[in-house]
């Protein structure tokens, strides 16, 4: 594609990494504001793109040489107004090969809809017109987690129509520790709490998550419970080991589409799945934790309040 026919924005969010020495090296518009998050710092580069079509793409991302034109097809129909790129990656670390052939799984899962209602910013295009409409993404998110998702649920709700395009792809820095990659899905599953609070229809199914995931959390969940009530009582042990048999269970299929490409992977991807689904859950325990300790310091304090007024009356 044609230099011309395309600009390109860096939006530095406050760094002090040297991101502006950097960009300013090549032919790129940079802007710079005092650190408000992603959220904010998308929208400001959508608030500057003089096109129609905005695509986005992260700073841990290396996008592929057709990256573009490859966004900008699905565009011909009219009536779709976001894409979602792929993304692969080049590391060997055990646990980034896991989060890659994770995401692959997710992406066969999603492929089964002609149209879709998850459009993650690492790879993400849409109608500049209806992205400012629509607002563009949720300020509220601080962090990078899940404002890109809570975008394409609204949107998806509204009626507009998005789809995947799997030639589009750019590479990834995946989590390349167990204790990092636990800590994105701890603060994703954080925010998505935030994001499921605004899409409620979302909470049972949408066309990114496998069934058998949330499947997985309501076992580990189960468990859980159980193991803490078995200090009481052991009746229920019965079950509890019949849940972490499913549990198991349901780990196998992902394993055995993995073996012949990644043994390893495939090896210790049932323990993986343990760590992914405990951090996954205690992100959402978290959030809902703290909205309802909140709701019950603002119960609290309107109660006080209401005593206050009746004793001056």
């Amino acid at each position: 594609m044609a230099r011309e026919s395309y600009e390109i924005l860096v939006i530095d969010d406050g760094s002090t990494d040297g991101t502006d020495r950097i960009a300013k090296k090549y032919p790129v518009e940079y802007y710079f504001q005092a650190n408000q998050g992603a959220a904010s710092a998308r929208n400001l580069g959508a608030r500057y793109a003089r096109g129609k079509i905005i695509l986005f793409t992260d700073a841990d991302c290396e996008v592929t040489a057709n990256w573009i034109e490859e966004m900008v097809i699905p565009f011909g129909d009219p009536e779709v107004i976001g894409v979602k790129g792929f993304y692969r990656t080049s590391q060997r670390e055990l646990i980034a090969r896991f989060v890659q052939k994770e995401y692959e799984a997710k992406s066969r899962y999603l492929l089964k809809s002609k149209y879709i209602d998850f459009v993650d910013t690492y790879s993400a295009a849409y109608r500049k017109d209806v992205f400012l409409k629509a607002g563009g993404f949720d300020t509220q998110f601080r962090t990078a987690s899940a404002e890109d998702c809570d975008l394409s649920y609204q949107l998806s709700i509204q009626g507009y129509k998005m789809v995947a395009n799997p030639h589009a792809v750019v590479f990834h820095m995946h989590p390349d520790s167990l204790r990092s990659y636990c800590k994105t899905k701890f603060r994703n599953a954080f925010w998505r709490v935030r994001t499921y609070r605004k899409n409620r229809q979302k909470i049972i199914k949408d066309c990114h998550t496998p069934v058998v995931l949330k499947l997985q959390m309501f076992l580990l969940f189960l468990i859980g419970v159980l193991s803490g009530l078995h200090v009481f009582t052991r009746t229920h042990l019965p079950i509890t080991l019949t849940a972490a048999i499913l549990f198991i269970g349901s780990t196998i299929p992902f394993a055995f589409r993995t073996v012949f490409s990644d043994w390893q992977v495939a090896l210790f991807s049932p323990l993986l799945a343990i760590f992914r689904t405990t951090a996954y859950l205690c992100g959402l325990s978290t959030n809902v934790l703290l909205i309802v300790i909140r709701r019950f310091c603002d119960a609290l304090g309107s109660v006080q309040v209401s005593l206050k007024q009746d004793q001056n009356n």
